[in-house]
């Protein structure tokens, strides 16, 4: 069974007026987001499990919207998340709470219109307590969703349950209720690190130690620094530390914060009920701006001998930077394969 993961999705102004264009074009109003995706979708929906992390709340479908800080962003990215085969959403980031309770709300109606399951952020204080759990060709596995913090912003009084902060006990505690209730596989999707540092900060590795040493959680999918970071085999388990980001468009779009790495992974059953990573594989990618923006798979238009030398050059030098931030923990050392030349 493969399971693949996917940075952050954080929608900024010019994605979504983008989407806008797409869908005028298409003799439609509205947006559509799916052109934005369209170079992921062969590798993501071929995954038996397809997770990403959608960072912002949503706003009401015909705005108003707003980017950074504080961001409310088209509801319509939903479906587009569908249909390019993500069947799952991590919503726990410092951005959960930029609207209160109704950009919570609104993020959750959406995601399950759309038919995607979702964790990290809650209605109610039951549904923060039953873990997402979703069944995979007969396997169930668990997605748990935490953040470190809300950019300095409180959950209400008494509704704590709102959205997880990052606490390893609490993380474990959910991992065991997941697994009482059925779950073969765990997996912890970490709001964490510091951002543009392409490195593990103290707190992700202390952290990584003490839930990859909790024999409930199987792996663990980063994100929030908004540039990639290393793997790293912590406990005999697979650490992703930094995701980078699946699709941005930052006001100072650097070359490191157009970089991401969607991490797959081969589970394979060991014993009855008992799955393990025998395979562990990254899909460096790369957000192009022009001529309008979108995702593309490094290894695949590496290999396209159509692409222009300049192009080439630029793809190239993001792939070189990205293989060597993944191995810089001694990831390919214990059997990492980044995919492409």
């Amino acid at each position: 069974m493969t399971v693949i993961g996917a940075g952050d999705v954080l929608l900024h102004p010019p994605l979504w007026e983008q989407a806008a264009a797409d869908a005028k074009a298409q003799g439609r109003s509205g947006y559509d987001f799916g052109p934005v995706f369209a170079g992921v979708k062969p590798e993501v929906s071929a995954a038996d499990l397809a997770i990403c992390h959608l960072e912002t709340p949503l706003g009401p479908p015909g705005g108003p919207f707003s980017g950074y800080p504080s961001f409310s962003v088209p509801p319509q990215v939903t479906a587009a998340l569908s249909e390019t085969g993500f069947d799952d959403c991590s919503t726990a980031s410092n951005h959960t709470l930029d609207v209160g309770e109704q950009g919570v709300d609104r993020t959750l109606d959406a995601l399950d219109t759309a038919g995607l399951h979702h964790a990290g952020s809650y209605r109610d204080a039951t549904a923060q307590q039953t873990p997402d759990i979703i069944d995979v060709h007969g396997v169930k596995v668990a997605d748990l969703s935490y953040t470190f913090g809300f950019n300095g912003l409180r959950r209400p009084a008494g509704k704590e349950w709102i959205a997880n902060l990052i606490d390893p006990a609490a993380i474990i505690a959910e991992a065991k209720r997941a697994r009482a209730a059925g779950a073969q596989i765990v997996i912890a999707s970490m709001h964490w690190g510091t951002e543009y540092d392409v490195n593990a900060d103290a707190d992700q590795v202390r952290w990584a130690q003490q839930l990859t040493a909790a024999p409930e959680i199987d792996l663990i999918l980063g994100c929030h620094a908004h540039v990639v970071q290393p793997f790293e085999k912590v406990n005999g388990k697979w650490v992703v530390y930094g995701m980078g980001n699946e699709v941005a468009r930052h006001e100072d779009p650097i070359d490191a914060s157009r970089e991401g790495v969607m991490p797959r992974f081969t589970f394979t059953e060991s014993a009855p009920g008992h799955w393990e990573v025998t395979k562990a594989e990254a899909v460096p990618t790369w957000v192009d701006l022009t001529p309008t923006i979108h995702i593309v798979e490094l290894p695949k238009v590496l290999a396209d001998p159509a692409v222009p030398a300049a192009q080439r050059a630029v793809y190239q030098a993001a792939y070189n930077r990205i293989s060597t931030q993944l191995r810089s923990r001694g990831a390919d050392r214990t059997g990492l394969t980044v995919l492409g030349n």
